[in-house]
């Protein structure tokens, strides 16, 4: 079905209506940009996101914030953010949504537009398109059906925090006040005509070693070093090939030891370490068995670290599971219809399975399909990320229309 059908007007409405409000889309990821907001610092943004909405004409009483932030593992400053309008048209309702929150690297970005591409000008920092750029498709899509009165079915939008660093704001989510959506179209990094159906599974571990403190210098033999004991785990799952990019069996799946705190003097045995450490993989048992893996080669360190007495350190390891893996089929009404409307806008949809995680993990787990399609951000997670505005208008127009769907379904 058209984009013009689908909207319910003239032939040649749509291509006019969207260049009429590329500037207002253009303008409105580029303020989002600018403002700070890494995970559970995400206050600033979500107030932003509420003016514009009130500004356009949105009850105040049609929008919440949930209380996710306080059930995350890593308190925040604010929940979810949702929005909720009726349907002009009798119709399930429909779910679009994003994330809030960057990765600490964009703090401080300062959005400047060279030729199709846009680039933080301070070449320290991250550009904050991910995912700046796809909370702005969504809330464009918000802005236009309130100040143009486009027709559209029951809607939920939805700005989420916490997804960077697990999820969270997904996974903790009050699932109730989004009003039991039928179709969910979740907008994250990437190219428009990609159509994530699918997402691997992520396990999250924080390792505990305790040694014994000596001085380094005097009685080195007195001590158990927890930085020796977490040397020999790591070595041994490299080796092993237990870290990394990870093949065994015909089963595939990643781990990483990302984070090594501890240690304040080089004239003190180490006496504590905490590290943090994930692992991934589309298939739940292989990824438990690459938890077991890290666990027990941790268990090994410990026993093989001794001092001259003959004791050894402990480890405690406490894990949790971040998000569980998922894939969509083909023929699910969401994929479908993200399909329709990414080909009306004159691209080619590319199905796609990813290897991280997104929203749409927990929101599956929650029983609301959810469909992820890009919205224009290149090299995510680094400095030199930055924002296709063909492909970020592209992604504004789908957005527009998965929102103003008024066929049956």
């Amino acid at each position: 079905m058209s984009w013009n059908r689908r909207l319910g007007k003239s032939p040649n409405f749509a291509v006019n209506y969207m260049n009429n409000t590329d500037k207002n889309a253009f303008d409105l990821v580029m303020q989002m940009m600018a403002i700070p907001g890494k995970s559970c610092e995400e206050r600033a943004i979500a107030e932003f996101v509420r003016e514009q909405l009130l500004a356009a004409g949105a009850d105040e009483q049609a929008m919440r914030f949930d209380t996710a932030h306080k059930r995350t593992p890593d308190r925040g400053e604010v929940g979810n953010l949702i929005f909720k309008l009726p349907g002009t048209v009798r119709q399930p309702r429909r779910l679009l949504m994003a994330h809030l929150d960057t990765v600490p690297i964009c703090v401080g970005s300062q959005p400047v537009r060279r030729g199709n591409l846009v680039r933080s000008a301070d070449p320290t920092t991250g550009l904050g398109a991910d995912d700046r750029a796809g909370a702005a498709v969504v809330l464009n899509a918000a802005l236009r059906i309130l100040t143009d009165n486009l027709p559209h079915p029951p809607l939920t939008f939805f700005w989420t925090v916490q997804e960077e660093i697990g999820l969270q704001g997904a996974r903790c989510a009050s699932i109730g006040p989004l009003g039991r959506p039928r179709l969910a179209f979740n907008f994250d990094g990437g190219s428009p005509d990609k159509v994530t159906i699918g997402a691997t599974g992520g396990y999250r571990l924080a390792i505990d070693i305790r040694g014994i403190a000596s001085h380094a210098g005097g009685a080195p033999e007195q001590g158990v070093s927890a930085i020796a004991i977490a040397a020999l785990a790591i070595a041994e799952l490299q080796r092993a090939g237990w870290h990394g990019d990870i093949h065994h069996n015909g089963k595939h799946g990643t781990s990483n030891v990302g984070v090594i705190q501890g240690g304040e003097a080089t004239n003190v045995v180490t006496d504590h370490v905490l590290i943090k450490a994930e692992a991934r993989s589309h298939d739940g048992k292989f990824r438990q068995q690459i938890v077991k893996q890290i666990e027990s080669a941790f268990q090994r360190a410990v026993k093989e670290v001794r001092n001259i007495k003959g004791k050894r350190g402990k480890v405690h390891v406490d894990g949790r599971l971040d998000y569980d893996s998922f894939v969509l089929s083909q023929d699910e009404p969401c994929v479908r219809e993200a399909i329709a409307a990414i080909e009306s806008a004159g691209c080619q949809p590319q199905l796609a399975i990813a290897n991280g995680g997104v929203d749409a993990n927990w929101m599956v787990k929650h029983g609301i399909p959810t469909v992820t399609i890009g919205a224009g951000q290149l090299n995510q997670h680094m400095v030199s990320e930055a924002l296709d505005v063909k492909k970020y208008l592209a992604a504004c127009q789908i957005g527009l229309q998965l929102a103003t769907t008024t066929d049956s379904e």
